[in-house]
């Protein structure tokens, strides 16, 4: 099962760049972390504080070590140091992944799972 963290950041716009100018080391050590598939930070294009966060990982196991290890411990002091506004992120538990688009190429939003209408 794949666990996903997803959601916000925001502060003051004049902080953000910094924020993940400072970030970036951070992220490679989460990067280089058992069961990581993915760790990306980004910038929001339209408002100009938020930045968005989304992790993949292998397992809970796998993400708990992270929030217990320093690159978790380090990001977090680093962001302190900026003024969060608001923050808001969630944790997701996914038992089924598919593509959106089929072998034909159709975007689907349904799954192989689901009684055929």
């Amino acid at each position: 099962m794949i666990i996903v963290v997803a959601g916000e950041i925001d502060f003051p716009p004049e902080n953000r760049s910094a924020v993940l100018a400072g970030a970036r080391q951070l992220i490679a050590l989460a990067l280089a972390e058992k069961g990581c598939r993915h760790y990306s930070w980004t910038l929001d294009a339209y408002d100009p504080g938020r930045v968005h966060v989304f992790e993949q990982w292998d397992c809970a196991e796998d993400l708990q070590a992270h929030l217990e290890g320093p690159a978790y411990r380090e990001m977090f002091a680093h962001l302190s140091g900026y003024s969060i506004l608001s923050a808001d992120t969630r944790k997701y538990r996914v038992d089924l992944t598919e593509p959106v688009y089929s072998p034909a190429g159709v975007a689907t939003a349904t799954f192989s799972d689901e009684k055929k209408r």
